[in-house]
């Protein structure tokens, strides 16, 4: 895709920091059949961990975070330092999820998946683009329900899952339930139904694993960027101009949660002890003690474009930014 084709198509900090990605200058293709960001490894560079940074989880105890042309990042001492591990291509990667300590996906442009086995030192692909014809469609958000089920999703109803592991990536029916083939920001899983959120306030579910998708009804018409599935079994969905709904049925009915914030909501994040955090495209971070009904605002230290967020393992946060990844200590 085009970097003016995406810029014209999204209104968010996370979208528009991923438009800026693509418009980075790129290599003659190596040959006719294989894009070069494809079939080539990402540059191993020291100046890799001050990169633009779109997405982060954690895997374990350690911190894995993905961002542009093919960079994975690692911290083992949750979030100080920073090391970039090997990956198979150079398109940027815009979502990142583990299933445990060794095993997780990446995703991102032109149609990407990597698996890694290993906690994220060493990535394969299992798919991209190429085999859809769907080269000019990035993978914006993934969810993962175990070792052997995943889902990705992303620009113009792109929609792929595995239930092998990767072995295999079907693509999934959304035709008569998106038939604008809306964009498609981010998906979850919550009490056993899969939730899908996009542009123009679009929410869709499958209550059969993927078989069959509905809309469901949505509190708002602006585009949402981010799901959160709570351990309580509540799910937020957040967008632009600081909209936040949640949700204790699975999608069905929706409350409007006040944020104390007019700037797109990026991200979001529970941590061990159950906080509930969102996360703006300024840095300032939404923070609720009680699963995400009420929240307090807690200012950035200083303005950072912030894409993505993850707890780390001794209670601190970790940021996704453009200009590479930041700690906040804890409170």
């Amino acid at each position: 895709m085009a970097a003016g084709r995406l810029l014209a198509a999204v209104a968010s900090g996370l979208l528009v920091a991923q438009a800026m990605v693509l418009a980075a200058p790129t290599a003659a293709p190596a040959t006719p059949s294989a894009p070069p960001l494809l079939a080539e490894p990402a540059l191993l560079s020291a100046k890799a961990v001050t990169a633009a940074m779109l997405g982060v989880d954690r895997a374990g105890d350690r911190l894995v975070a993905v961002g542009e042309r093919g960079i994975v990042l690692l911290s083992d001492d949750h979030g100080r330092q920073w090391r970039q591990a090997p990956t198979p291509v150079r398109v940027s990667l815009t979502a990142v999820r583990f299933v445990d300590a060794r095993r997780g996906w990446a995703v991102g442009h032109q149609g990407v998946i990597l698996h890694t086995q290993d906690g994220g030192e060493h990535w394969t692909k299992q798919f991209d683009g190429q085999a859809t014809g769907g080269l000019d469609r990035p993978f914006f958000d993934l969810a993962v329900a175990d070792d052997q089920r995943a889902i990705a999703v992303g620009a113009y109803g792109l929609a792929y899952a595995t239930t092998d592991g990767g072995a295999h990536w079907a693509e999934l029916p959304l035709a008569e339930a998106n038939p604008r083939k809306n964009h498609l920001y981010a998906v979850r899983w919550t009490q056993g139904r899969i939730v899908i959120a996009g542009e123009q306030g679009l929410l869709l579910k499958s209550d059969d694993g993927g078989e069959r998708f509905a809309p469901l009804p949505s509190p708002y018409k602006g585009s949402w960027f981010g799901l959160l599935a709570t351990r309580s079994g509540a799910l937020i969905a957040h967008g632009l101009r600081g909209n936040a709904f949640r949700s204790t049925d699975g999608g069905l009915q929706w409350s409007s949660l006040g944020t104390d914030s007019q700037a797109t909501l990026t991200a979001s994040a529970q941590a061990a002890d159950g906080s509930v955090v969102l996360l703006d495209q300024a840095g300032d971070l939404q923070r609720s003690s009680d699963d995400g009904q009420r929240f307090v605002r807690s200012p950035a230290p200083a303005p950072m474009p912030a894409a993505s967020l993850a707890p780390t393992a001794d209670g601190a946060w970790v940021i996704a930014t453009l200009r590479g990844m930041q700690r906040l200590a804890p409170r």
